[in-house]
């Protein structure tokens, strides 16, 4: 699986969004390429507000085996080849660049990780993220202090035209998609039953190379489709297609793609922004 296809995961379970591990569920791709999802029976999700891992294990990884990826598969929370700061970016939701005063080994230090979470009951992604924030505050000493900056950003508002191709959403599951699809003149992404918030926070994570912010003012849940020719500095710099990949009519950027197709507008602004800055963190501890 393709590094961007695990961002797009790691920013479902970062912003509590709810992921589903089986075939037909609002995010496959959480699963890796060489597992055979299965359905199984829901199970009601763990009652306990800040569960920890019963057990974990993080180990260096192997340099002869790269590819980083997040995965969970039934009890067993999997991450291969993520730096501290991925971790933190999965756990709080926010772009790298939200991270502050981090020392460099955090960005650059790769680690495998593996917990086992307590119980036979789903944990819910809030279980899961609990789980891993517990992982870093008890293996890596993490310490974290919030402040507001400003930071370059890009601020989602709606077009002069006003929004459009935005339909109400009637699905009734508290949960999105938002998964993109390679087309031949660019990008596709069906967003179903999402809120514009949670469309920020996929792009943010998973697109641009800034935090997104919507200050659309629209409330609810939508269904729509966007489709873009990503540049070279979109998806980390590996898109799923490029200018000389496509045939036919290229597809419009994604800023006039958002203009045109859904009637809003993303623009470059430096505005406050919650980051988070680093006060102690400690390469982690032995297994």
């Amino acid at each position: 699986m393709s590094f961007w296809k695990n961002k797009i995961y790691l920013s479902f379970l970062a912003a509590g969004l709810g992921v589903s591990f089986v075939s037909q569920g609002p995010s496959c791709v959480a699963q890796a390429a060489a597992d055979k999802p299965t359905a199984t029976a829901p199970q009601s999700p763990s009652t306990n507000p800040n569960p920890s891992f019963e057990v974990a294990t993080i180990k260096p990884t192997d340099p002869a085996q790269p590819g980083r990826y997040f995965r969970i598969a039934g009890r067993v929370y999997f991450a291969h080849d993520v730096s501290l700061a991925d971790l933190i970016d999965l756990t709080y939701g926010v772009h790298p660049s939200q991270i502050i005063d981090a020392p460099n080994w955090v960005r650059t230090e790769k680690f495998d990780v593996a917990g086992t979470h307590p119980g036979e009951a789903d944990p819910g992604s809030a279980g899961w993220i609990a789980m891993i924030r517990n992982l870093l505050t008890d293996r890596f000493a993490l310490t974290l202090r919030r402040e507001q900056r400003d930071l370059a950003s890009y601020v989602l508002t709606v077009d002069k035209s006003g929004p459009k191709n935005l339909t109400p959403s009637t699905r009734t599951s508290p949960y999105p998609s938002l998964e993109f699809n390679r087309a031949p003149n660019g990008v596709i992404l069906p967003a179903r039953n999402a809120a514009l918030g949670e469309f920020c926070q996929m792009m943010q994570q998973v697109v641009l190379d800034r935090p997104v912010v919507d200050r659309s003012g629209l409330k609810g849940r939508f269904d729509f489709q966007l489709t873009f020719l990503p540049n070279e500095s979109q998806f980390d710099g590996q898109p799923p297609i490029t200018a000389s990949q496509v045939t036919g009519e290229p597809a419009p950027d994604l800023f006039e793609a958002v203009r045109s197709q859904l009637g809003l507008k993303l623009q470059s602004a430096k505005v406050p922004t919650q980051v988070l800055v680093v006060e102690h963190a400690a390469r982690p501890t032995a297994n």
